[in-house]
């Protein structure tokens, strides 16, 4: 029944899941905020819900600017879907802009298929990269998508692999400018995030293990699927899914490879999975099959969050 609202694109749907979306930071920011929350706090969790919603339609767009999936609206289902498997992401501000900006960048360089102004794509992802590593720096990973993505449609023009260090200087000079003239502890900030970590004490409590392992577990079936039926796939569209797959592999790279480790790092993978997992539903001719793989991710989502507050 899920996979069958959702096999159509309609207003209704977006108004679902934007409500699920809304509705589950509600309860979070409920449950877990104090009474003496001040007025600068109260506005930044607007910001994060903002960008939230953003991030979701941001995806959709990709999604479908870009001939990702047909005419349906399984990405934000399956968006929304797992980013209740990480409700600690609703009150990390930092991470949550990070993936933001990592979304805009990726907007750009999945679009580049078509080959209009890629001169202009390269530098405003390499740009919005850059900024997001100022707010978490192993973001700054995803400058291999630039790289990718020069290889694939324009690496004739040497001019294209210099605009990654020109946006790279850019950022850079304005970051140490602006942090000398207003708090030079800016530095001290995006330096102590350059560090490396590849413990995971922080799974202490058994609903995160479970939503970490059933993330896992999902995004092994999606990704393997994606690679096995590549073929399949028009040629035309097979840079694009190939980026893809590269986007959440350095997802999963940023998340293992992160200090200060938590669910929450999984939000960068969110966008990619998204798209695998709308492309085992759309490959599978088994209508039971769509169906089940649909509501088991929604309910898991579900579950997970409640278990987690």
């Amino acid at each position: 029944m899920i996979a069958s609202i959702f096999s159509k694109s309609r207003p209704f749907n977006y108004v679902l899941v934007t409500f699920l979306l809304v509705l589950s930071y509600s309860l979070f920011q409920i449950h877990t905020s104090s009474a003496s929350t001040s007025m600068f706090e109260g506005a930044q969790k607007v910001v994060i819900l903002v960008l939230l919603v953003a991030s979701l339609f941001v995806t959709n767009f990709i999604t479908k600017r870009n001939g990702l999936s047909k005419d349906n609206s399984f990405s934000v289902l399956f968006f929304v879907s797992f980013l209740l498997f990480i409700p600690s992401a609703f009150d990390n501000f930092k991470l949550i802009l990070s993936s933001f900006f990592i979304l805009l960048a990726m907007r750009r360089l999945i679009s580049m298929k078509s080959l209009l102004t890629p001169k202009e794509k390269i530098f405003d992802a390499s740009l919005w990269i850059f900024i997001a590593a100022l707010f978490h720096f192993w973001s700054i990973l995803f400058i291999f998508i630039v790289f990718v993505s020069i290889i694939f449609h324009v690496s004739g023009d040497y001019r294209n692999w210099v605009l990654p260090f020109i946006a790279f200087f850019t950022v850079g000079i304005l970051f140490i400018f602006f942090s000398l003239l207003i708090d030079k502890e800016w530095l001290n900030v995006v330096w102590n995030q350059t560090g490396t970590d590849f413990k995971f004490y922080y799974l202490e409590k058994s609903a995160s293990n479970a939503a970490l392992v059933l993330f896992a577990l999902f995004s092994v079936v999606f990704l393997i699927s994606m690679i096995f039926t590549l073929s399949k796939r028009p040629i035309i569209m097979l840079a694009s899914y190939k980026k893809v797959i590269f986007i959440f592999l350095i997802s999963v790279l940023i998340y293992i490879i992160s200090p200060e480790k938590s669910n929450a790092l999984l939000l960068f993978g969110l966008m990619p999975l998204s798209i695998l997992a709308t492309g085992f539903v759309e490959m599978s001719r088994d209508t039971v099959l769509k169906e089940i793989i649909t509501a088991s991710v929604l309910a898991c989502g579900i579950l997970l969050f409640i278990f987690q507050l």
